[in-house]
């Protein structure tokens, strides 16, 4: 019978900060794994201190604590050999790095030597460098091991490894979801293999950060460049797969630091490699864009709100496509029972507007109140009578309306600890189409980083498994319902159009013009890149939200508020 290496990818959801927590998580996988007869288990980047831990690694205590928890780990595991992603120190500084625990001792430590500075990552901020490529022996392979952005470029260690003689590459990482991500891993792995002819066994963290999704989807690519074996997606999985030790099978080539080899065990212990059921392998699974992006928005809104700690969450429902959107994904990523939704019409409010929310809450099975704001918004115009006497009605008294609709979902998030979902999508935020301290208030921005015109198909994917939306809350035209007869087209454009110039200028950085978007006028265009410049101030004082496209606002997109440079046209 033809030698098997036995791998595990353990796709782990850990919490920044819970080192003892994420500890006895790793514990688990191990058990798991060894369940399964596997000889190497790979867990993400940093599975200790979770990822991003951002100014925690500031502190000589979280350091310490984790350092702690590897030693405490590496004491009780016996088999398979564990690669785990933790924080390393030296008298130097600290370092993103990776054990090799197998038997009881940590057996060799692997620091991450490519440290990304850009979009969301800021890793040069708190670590050094590492600067010797490491190539670990068990049995008969000799493997390697890289940290996310080390497979990334070819002048990172994985070349050094292969010259070393690794034929597999364990690859660990904490790699940020956005829509499409996973087909650019796969580019990078594939180009390395080109370049090495090696295995790549890629395990990616999963689960939800503030901002941040991880999304798992861990894959194993062979030498040819296929991936032969997936795992799921948005959720922790165990991914286990035989690997023919002829096609891993190495010795040492290369001399110097790039050659020295660790030996995590020179024989293979326990179960006999023949004595073993076969696998079958897994089919490589991807989700359809539309599905992709539903499911981080659900794992994002389900962390934050678990991890957390929060008792439940209230939303503001309006009848509109945005606060539809937002209760549908927390009733399914959160359970129906954990939504209170709060109808807060107004003289300008129509009874379409309160037919459809009413039919959504029963769709969903979540609770919904009502209260009236007029009364509140009477008292307020007689308060502000005489300051006003002689002005016309603006924008102003719009404002007030979702002020006090902010103020109300407030005082319940206060009173009963719910955490207020607040449901601007990203269009809106772009264009500062919103309220400071209206609906802009709240504790979690879930729709922050959806496009307008994602947001209908994103309705239209969730209805394909049950209709829970109402199918006129999709196809009427959206309309803030702050004064009479008022729709989004009074200040907007279309928002097929909107979104395409807002991609462009927000996350591709380009200064479009009239020759880039023929549909719409140039002065509608400059009113548009003007509208998202204004608005910086706005952004920076709302709610974190869930980051699904390559450049979201926040992180990856930091711009000054004050700001006189209004492009080169």
């Amino acid at each position: 019978m033809e030698k098997m290496l036995r791998i595990g990818l353990g796709q782990m959801n850990s919490t920044v900060g819970d080192i003892t927590g994420n500890g006895e998580k790793v514990i688990e996988w191990v058990e798991k794994a060894k369940e399964q007869d596997v000889d190497i288990l790979a867990l993400p980047e940093l599975a200790i201190t979770g990822y991003p831990p951002e100014d925690l690694l500031l502190k000589k205590g979280f350091i310490d604590a984790n350092i702690r928890a590897v030693n405490e780990m590496a004491s009780r595991i016996d088999s398979p050999a564990a690669i785990v992603g933790f924080v390393d120190r030296s008298r130097s500084g600290i370092y993103n790095a990776a054990a090799v625990i197998y038997k009881g001792k940590v057996r060799g430590v692997f620091r991450k030597e490519l440290l990304p500075n850009y979009g969301v990552f800021d890793e040069k901020r708190y670590f050094l460098p590492g600067t010797r490529p490491r190539v670990f022996r068990y049995g008969n392979v000799l493997f390697g091991i890289g940290i996310c952005e080390d497979m990334w470029f070819r002048e990172g260690p994985v070349h050094a490894m292969t010259r070393a003689g690794a034929r597999l590459i364990f690859n660990i990482n904490a790699s940020p979801y956005h829509t499409g991500k996973i087909y650019v891993r796969e580019d990078v792995v594939r180009s390395r293999i080109r370049e090495d002819r090696v295995w790549v066994a890629y395990v990616n963290l999963v689960g939800g950060q503030d901002e941040l999704v991880f999304d798992g989807q861990s894959f194993v690519m062979d030498r040819s460049g296929t991936v032969v074996t997936s795992a799921g997606a948005f959720r922790e999985d165990l991914l286990v797969v035989d690997i023919p030790e002829k096609e891993l099978a190495g010795k040492t080539r290369a001399t110097g630091t790039a050659g020295r080899v660790t030996t995590v065990t020179a024989r293979r212990r326990g179960t006999s490699p023949a004595a073993r059921r076969p696998l079958g392998v897994r089919p490589v699974t991807r989700l359809d864009a539309v599905e992709e992006v539903y499911e981080a928005l659900k794992l994002g809104l389900a962390d934050y709100v678990r991890k957390n700690g929060f008792r439940g969450t209230v939303i503001g429902l309006s009848g509109g496509i945005d606060s539809a959107l937002v209760a549908a994904l927390a009733a399914d990523a959160l359970g129906k029972d954990n939504i209170v939704c709060v109808f807060m019409p107004s003289v300008f409010t129509s009874r379409e507007s309160s037919e459809d929310a009413f039919d959504l809450a029963k769709r969903l099975g979540v609770r919904i109140i009502e209260v009236p704001i007029d009364p509140i918004f009477s008292t307020y115009r007689t308060s502000l009578e005489k300051l006003f006497h002689g002005l016309r009605e603006d924008v102003t008294e719009e404002n007030l309306q979702a002020r006090i609709r902010g103020n109300i979902l407030m005082a319940l998030s206060n009173k009963f600890g719910w955490l207020v979902l607040t449901t601007g999508n990203k269009s809106e935020m772009s264009v500062g189409y919103a309220t400071l301290y209206g609906d802009m208030a709240g504790g979690f921005a879930v729709i922050k980083d959806v496009p307008k015109t994602l947001v209908y198909k994103l309705c239209t994917w969730r209805n394909s498994l049950g209709a829970v939306i109402p199918e006129r809350i999709i196809s009427k035209e959206p309309t803030a319902e702050l004064r009479a007869d008022q729709k989004d087209r009074d200040s907007l454009p279309p928002y097929d159009h909107l979104d395409q110039v807002l991609k462009s200028y927000v996350e591709e950085d380009k200064e479009p013009s009239r020759a880039d978007f023929p549909n719409m006028p140039a002065e509608e265009i400059s009113r548009v890149l003007r509208m998202v410049d204004l608005s910086e101030y706005k952004r920076r004082q709302s709610p974190p939200g869930i980051k699904i496209t390559p450049k979201a606002f926040g992180k990856d997109r930091r711009m000054p508020i004050t700001n006189k440079y209004k492009g080169s046209q």
